[in-house]
């Protein structure tokens, strides 16, 4: 759909424009949009069935999440090398087999962000690499109480609640 952008702000990670365009119906508006890079998002399994989930603290969520280890992509990187890279930095693991899940747009109102999201196995311990503005805890939980949390409102990341039902049914597949 032909559109017409004015950059607002552009920042470390996004940026803030307004889409002046012409929607399906005829109607003229312009929409505000931020744009993200995109990111990866890993449910890192391992052989006693237990999943990687970070106790992270989010200031824009007002304080600590439950969340899947994760990252932004960086330019010229596939989704599945950042997964790799993302899973290392944050967790101190490498996978020897990697499953996709497929991909979620968490805020398509206002967001184009597309988060790939992936099923780490065959696990492997390495040292950790977590960037200086990160906060978080490692911890491993058994895959199954990790799914109830997600129906019982525990976990409330979207991410991590999609790739956690995602991973579990392709375990039953």
């Amino acid at each position: 759909m032909p559109h017409t952008s004015k950059l607002i702000y552009q920042g470390r990670v996004l940026q803030l424009g307004i889409d002046s365009l012409t929607l399906p119906n005829g109607k003229a508006v312009e929409l505000e949009v931020l744009r993200h890079p995109g990111g990866a998002a890993i449910v890192a399994l391992n052989r006693q069935d237990q999943v990687c989930l970070l106790r992270q603290y989010r200031h824009a969520a007002g304080g600590w999440l439950w969340e899947l280890p994760a990252g932004k992509l960086e330019a010229d990187e596939s989704p599945q090398a950042t997964a790799e890279r993302e899973l290392v930095e944050e967790a101190g693991l490498e996978a020897g087999r990697w499953d996709t899940l497929g991909k979620v747009i968490v805020s398509p109102g206002f967001c184009d962000e597309i988060i790939h999201l992936y099923l780490a196995r065959d696990l492997t311990v390495v040292p950790a690499q977590p960037e200086e503005d990160e906060l978080f805890e490692v911890h491993w939980i058994a895959l199954e109480q990790a799914l109830e949390q997600v129906y019982d409102g525990t976990l409330l990341d979207a991410k991590t609640m999609l790739g956690l039902t995602m991973a579990a049914k392709h375990m039953q597949e």
